[in-house]
This record gives structure tokens, C-alpha cells and sequence, in this order.
């Protein structure tokens, strides 16, 4: 039987919760977010209400996804050993959503401030903690 990591199984707990954080605020506020991410000034102008309702609820279930993976990742903090591998993909995955970020083509959007950290976050740390808790705790 392996030792356990703490340090890892904090940084889980602690990234899982940030996600959950995020993933309340899109999940229940849309769009428009719940504004807990600061910029509470109004940004959106509806000019189709029926489209923008479609569209917000589907944004609504992404914040939902966000949510459920947020969960996962802070419930591998305390079931490592069983969620090790669903964690590694799930680091892949961000990761991946990253990489598809770029697709926007603006080199000046992407280091913006509001982007730039997130971009960070997902292209280089994310991948860094995959092969973390893939190295770690290998049953023997």
C-alpha cells in the first residue's frame, strides 16, 4: 500500500473547489453569471430573446458540467486510488479546452489579463498536475 500524497490531495481539494466556484456561478447565472467573478456591469445586449434564452440554458448545462468535474476533482482528493486515472483525463481535458482557446485567432485577447491566467491555468499547470497524480501513489 502507497503513502498518501497530501500535498497532491490538497491541491485536488483546492482546484476542485475553485471549479465548483465557477461552475455554480455559470451554471446558475448563464450568461450573465451570477457576477461572483466580479464584473457585475451589465455586458450582454439581448437582441433575440428566444435565441438568447436557448443559448443561456445551454450555457447554463456547460456551467453544470463544470460543476459535476469540479466535484469529481475535489472527491479524488480523498478516493485517489479509484478516480487516479478519470482524474489524469480530466486534466487532459482541460487542458485540450485551452489549446481550442486559441482558436479565437487574437493574440491580444489571449493575453489579456481576464484570459491570460486562465490560459496558463489550463495549457501549462493542468497538464503539469495530470502527470503529477499520474506519478503519484502507484499501487505497487
Amino acid at each position: 500500500m502507497t503513502k498518501p500524497n497530501y500535498p497532491l490531495r490538497g491541491v485536488l481539494a483546492l482546484v476542485g473547489t475553485v471549479i465548483v466556484f465557477l461552475g455554480l456561478n455559470v451554471g446558475f447565472g448563464g450568461i450573465e453569471t451570477l457576477g461572483w467573478q466580479g464584473g457585475s456591469t451589465p455586458f450582454v445586449t439581448v437582441t433575440d430573446a428566444a435565441m438568447f434564452t436557448v443559448r443561456d440554458n445551454h450555457v447554463r448545462f456547460i456551467g453544470g458540467v463544470w460543476l459535476a468535474l469540479g466535484l469529481l476533482m475535489a472527491l479524488g482528493s480523498v478516493a485517489f486510488q479509484q478516480l487516479r486515472p478519470v482524474l489524469v483525463a480530466f486534466a487532459a481535458m482541460i487542458a485540450l479546452g485551452g489549446l481550442v482557446r486559441l482558436s479565437a485567432g487574437d493574440a491580444g485577447l489571449l493575453l489579456n489579463g481576464a484570459i491570460l491566467p486562465s490560459l496558463v491555468f489550463e495549457i501549462v499547470v493542468m497538464p503539469l498536475l495530470g502527470m503529477w497524480i499520474w506519478k503519484a501513489e502507484r499501487p505497487s
